[in-house]
Parts: structure tokens; sequence; C-alpha cells
């Protein structure tokens, strides 16, 4: 098991005790193949998003070691379009089970990345990780509409869908700040990126039409704020204007609406966006209400249905929920990488164009 006292700063009132952040980091480790993998858990699937989001854990409880082979593993199996597949099943490489390549799973590698440059300082590692990085933005830039908004995929065929989501896209907003800070630390500007981000940014802003209506999960509702692109006054209006919806008190936040069915992960994550707003005293609620999620060995249960037949479903623990509860309370408890990628210090300002 993970020291406590390499966790130490991982310790939240009411969240987790060092002693418990190291168990819920070792349930991450366990679940990690040899290779570098991390699946979802052992049997199930890998897509890259939720390995990387896995892999940052990792790197925010010091795991140095274990995030970087996660990282190796998609350099040495990204496709030669500079993509990933959508799935693999326990992540083993040679076994896709969704041919398909989503544009958000595929930038988002940017983002863990830099967040591991950024709490380990190995500039052999970027060097190393450019080439992916690059690849994998380009690949996704292909896929941007005269709007600004974001494709969602490339079917397994190589046909474009053009349909783009507003979680999708946001998350790839900010694996593009990313992708441009590591670009900028390299000293390779990319001002094709810059107008990219831009015009993705003001689309999210201001062009909800642009998008495919999915306002009733919570994450479209969040994301613009996670994924920087709200800010200010707007991010706060945005998660007001909604906030009765989703938030379940005591319990965490619904994952679709009118379904009455918390999620650890969509909890975790609006706790990180409400962090990124400066509301930490909500976002703490939020990780407390949470924790009749938290399973005897340190993992935490994907969701619990609150009415009628009250149940943990599905009966699975997962990697990525254990992940989003460790980077946010990780951001809450001031580790400097974790800060800096969802803070948005570091990071490019000012992207977005003034019109159109």
């Amino acid at each position: 098991m993970t020291s406590p006292g390499r966790t130490e700063h991982l310790v939240l009132p009411g969240v987790l005790t060092a002693e418990q952040a190291g168990e819920t980091v070792a349930g991450i480790r366990a679940m990690q193949r040899e290779d570098g993998a991390i699946p979802w858990f052992r049997g199930h699937h890998l897509d890259p998003w939720d390995h990387t989001e896995a892999a940052m854990a990792l790197d925010a409880a010091g795991e140095h070691e274990a995030a970087a082979r996660a990282y190796e593993w998609l350099l040495r199996h990204q496709n030669p379009d500079g993509s990933w597949y959508a799935a693999y099943h326990d992540g083993e490489a040679g076994r896709p089970t969704d041919r398909g390549r989503e544009s958000n799973f595929c930038a988002y590698i940017a983002v863990g990345v830099w967040h591991h440059y950024l709490a380990t300082g190995d500039e052999a590692f970027l060097d190393r990780m450019w080439p992916a990085v690059f690849a994998a933005i380009e690949f996704v830039l292909e896929l941007q509409q005269p709007g600004g908004q974001i494709g969602w995929k490339r079917e397994a065929d190589g046909t474009p869908v053009n349909d783009a989501l507003l979680t999708g896209s946001s998350s790839v907003h900010q694996a593009l700040r990313c992708a441009l800070a590591i670009a900028e630390e390299r000293e390779e500007p990319q001002p094709d990126w810059e107008l990219a981000a831009g015009a993705l940014a003001h689309a999210i802003r201001k062009h909800p039409e642009r998008f495919l209506d999915k306002s009733h999960y919570s994450m479209d509702w969040y994301y613009p704020v996670l994924g920087g692109a709200l800010t200010g006054a707007e991010a706060k209006s945005r998660i007001e204007e909604s906030w009765d919806d989703f938030v379940v008190p005591d319990l965490g936040v619904r994952c679709v609406l009118p379904n009455p069915w918390v999620t650890g992960g969509e909890s975790c994550e609006l706790a990180l966006a409400l962090w990124v707003m400066g509301e930490s005293d909500r976002a703490l609620e939020i990780l407390q209400s949470v924790q009749h999620l938290r399973t005897e060995g340190g993992m935490y249960w994907t969701g619990y249905v609150f009415e009628g037949n009250r149940a943990v479903w599905p009966e699975e623990v997962t990697s990525w929920t254990a992940g989003a509860l460790l980077l946010a309370v990780a951001a809450l408890g001031g580790d400097e990488a974790t800060v800096a990628v969802f803070g948005g210090e570091r990071l490019p300002k000012g992207l977005a164009p003034e019109c159109c």
C-alpha cells in the first residue's frame, strides 16, 4: 500500500485521511497493468480519457513512475493518424472493442502530459511525449467545424461525425490550452492552435446551438466551467442556474435528469469546477457528500440510486471515479501541478475572439 507519508497533502476533513488516501491510491495502482494501462477495472475496458485521468491522480499522489508508465502506454499505442481507439478490452492494445476515435479522448493526453511535467520537471519526458501530443492535437483539429466546435469523433471507417458535444468540446478546450503551454515550454509556438482554441471558446460561450442538446446531463452543465471556457460571472451564473436540478443534498450530483441516480465521478468533477470558480467551501461539501460511495478497500462505487429500490448501481468500482476524487482533493489541498492545470496558471489566456 502507498505510504500515508506520501499522501499527507491529500488529507481533507470529512473526505480523506492520509491513510484513506493511501488506500485509494493503492486501489488505482492495483488496477494498473504491468504495461502501464489503467482500465476502468480489471476485465473491463480502457478508454484513453479515463486512463489519463487515473494517471493524473497517480501523479497528484506522488506516484510518478506509475503515471509515467501510463503515458508510455499511450505513446506506444498511438494510431498513425494521431488517435487512439475509444475502448480496449482490459487495456490490451491489440484488442480494441470500439474502433471509433473520439476527439476529446484523444486530446486529453495534452492535459496529462502537462500535468506530469509540472509535477516532475522531467524535460526528457516532455521531449519524448511531444510528438504524440502534437499528432493527437492535429487529429482533433481536423474535426473542428467552421463555427469553432469540435466534431465528436471519426467512425471506425474514418467517416467524421461532425456533430459536436458540449462536454467533449469543453474538455478539448482545456487540452488545447495545455498543448499550447507545452509548445511554449518547448519554444515551438503553434499559432493555428491558438486560433482554434479561441474559436472553440467563443462557440462554447456564445453559441449553444452549435452543440447537440445534452442539457439533461450534468456534465454539459459544469464542463464549460471546468474546461476553462466560462469564467467569472458567466461561470457563476451557469452553475447557479441549474444547481437545484442536479445537486442532491448529502448525496452528490445526478448524472442525468430526471433519473434518481448520483454518481461519484460527476460529483467530484463538479467539486473541481467549484474550486476553479473560487468556491472551495461548496466544493468541500460536495466531496464530503459522496463519501457514502467509498468502499472498504478505499475505492468508490460508480453511483447510487436514491429513490425506489435504493441501491449502489452499477456494482463496480472504477479507477476514474477514484482518480476524479483525488484530483479534486489535490486541487483543494494546493498541489502545485493540479492547481496549475485546472486553475489556469501557466495556461494561455485571452484566446477567444470578440465576435462571430
